[in-house]
C-alpha cells in the first residue's frame, strides 16, 4: 500500500526569505503550522557556508527540526560547472564539489540529494561509495523542457538503471504534466510584450493534448506555419523557445521508472478558488501513484513567484498554504 506523505520546499518562499519578510526558522514553523510532514531545503540559498556550513549551523538547523517535529527530506543541490569564466569545471573538480554536498546532507541529517537537470550521468559510479557509506540517495530531476527524450536525461536514466542502487534515481517535476499552459505565465510575459497569438497557439496544443515542446522536437525545432504566422515581431521569435517549459506527458511515462522515483515536486504555479492548481491535476497524479504503490514524499514547489505582475503582492505564503490543504485534502481520500 502506498504511502504519500507531504513535504514543502522552501523555494517556494525563496521572496518571503529574501527581503526577510520570514527567517527560515519562520518558514519552518509556518510549514509545520500548515500541516506538511517534511521540508526541502537548498542550501546555497538558505544555509551560510553551504557547502562547508559550521558547527553551529547544523545545531541551529537541527534545533529548528526537533522543534517542528518536520522531517528533513531533500537537499536540492546544483552542480555550478561554470565558477571560471575561461572553462568549466573538470570531472575530478564536478565529483569533488558533489562529495562536499553529500557530506554536508549528511550533517544535516537529509537522506536525498535533488541533483539539477542536465547534471552528468557519469558522476553516478564515482559518487556510489560516498553516497552508501553517508546513507545520502542522489536523484536527478526530470524537469518540464529537460525530459525524457533529452541525451542527457536519457543517459542518465540508462546509467541509473545499469548500477541499480538504491543510492541513485529520480526526482519527477510536475510540470512535465501540465494539462493547460500556466496562465499566470501568459499574463506576465504578455505585459513583457509577447503577442496573445502565441499563447492562442499554444492553448490549442494542449487542447489536442500536446504541448509546443513536443511540436518543436517533431518538427526539428523549426516553426510550424501557425506559430510561425503567430509571431508577430522578433521579440516573439526569441520568446518561444521559453514556452517549451511545460510538457503534456501521460503518468504511464512514469510506469518503468517507479521504482527508482525517490521524490516528487508537485510544480504549482497558480492555486485556484475552486481548489485545484489551474494547470495540474495533482489528484489524479496522487491517484496514479497510489494505484501503483509508491511511497515517498511530494513537495510543494511555488513558481509563480516570479510571475508576479507589477504591483502585486507576493502571495508564496497564501499559495503554499492552499496548495498544501488541497493535496492533504486529496491524500486523505484517497489513502484513507
Amino acid at each position: 500500500m502506498s504511502q504519500i506523505k507531504t513535504c514543502v520546499s522552501l523555494y517556494s518562499l525563496q521572496n518571503e526569505y529574501l527581503v526577510k519578510n520570514m527567517t527560515l526558522a519562520d518558514i519552518m514553523h509556518f510549514v509545520k503550522e500548515h500541516h506538511a510532514e517534511g521540508i526541502e531545503i537548498l542550501p546555497d540559498q538558505m544555509l551560510k557556508g553551504a557547502p562547508d556550513v559550521s558547527d553551529e549551523t547544523v545545531a541551529e538547523w537541527k534545533a529548528l527540526l526537533d522543534e517542528t517535529g518536520l522531517d528533513p527530506v531533500c537537499a536540492d543541490v546544483f552542480l555550478n560547472t561554470n565558477l571560471y569564466k575561461n572553462r568549466t569545471l573538470t570531472r575530478k573538480e564536478s565529483i569533488a564539489l558533489l562529495i562536499r554536498e553529500i557530506k554536508q546532507a549528511h550533517r544535516l541529517g537529509i537522506h536525498l540529494i535533488r541533483l539539477v537537470s542536465m547534471v552528468p550521468y557519469w558522476v553516478c559510479e564515482p559518487l556510489l561509495p560516498y553516497c552508501e557509506k553517508y546513507d545520502v540517495a542522489i536523484a536527478l530531476e526530470v524537469h518540464a523542457g529537460m525530459a525524457f527524450d533529452i541525451p542527457e536525461t536519457k543517459a542518465f536514466i540508462e546509467e541509473m538503471k545499469r548500477l541499480n542502487s538504491p543510492y541513485v534515481g529520480l526526482v519527477i517535476d510536475t510540470g512535465i504534466f501540465c494539462r493547460r499552459f500556466p496562465r499566470r505565465v501568459r499574463a506576465y510575459e504578455t505585459l513583457n510584450g509577447t503577442s496573445p497569438e502565441v499563447f492562442d497557439y499554444i492553448d490549442t496544443l494542449f487542447e489536442r493534448g500536446t504541448d509546443l515542446h513536443a511540436v518543436l522536437v517533431e518538427n526539428n525545432y523549426q516553426y510550424p506555419p501557425e506559430l510561425a504566422a503567430a509571431c508577430k515581431s522578433e521579440h516573439d521569435k526569441m520568446f518561444v523557445p521559453l514556452c517549451d517549459g511545460y510538457e503534456n506527458y501521460q503518468f504511464e511515462a512514469l510506469d518503468d521508472l517507479l521504482p527508482y522515483i525517490k521524490h516528487f515536486h508537485l510544480k504549482m504555479f497558480e492555486m485556484t478558488e475552486e481548489g485545484p492548481e489551474y494547470s495540474m491535476d495533482y489528484k489524479a497524479l496522487l491517484q496514479y501513484l497510489h494505484d501503483h504503490d509508491w511511497s515517498g514524499y511530494v513537495s510543494t514547489e511555488y513558481e509563480g513567484n516570479r510571475f508576479t505582475l507589477p504591483g502585486d503582492p507576493f502571495v508564496e505564503k497564501e499559495q503554499v498554504a492552499a496548495n498544501q490543504a488541497y493535496v492533504q485534502a486529496c491524500l486523505k481520500e484517497i489513502q484513507g
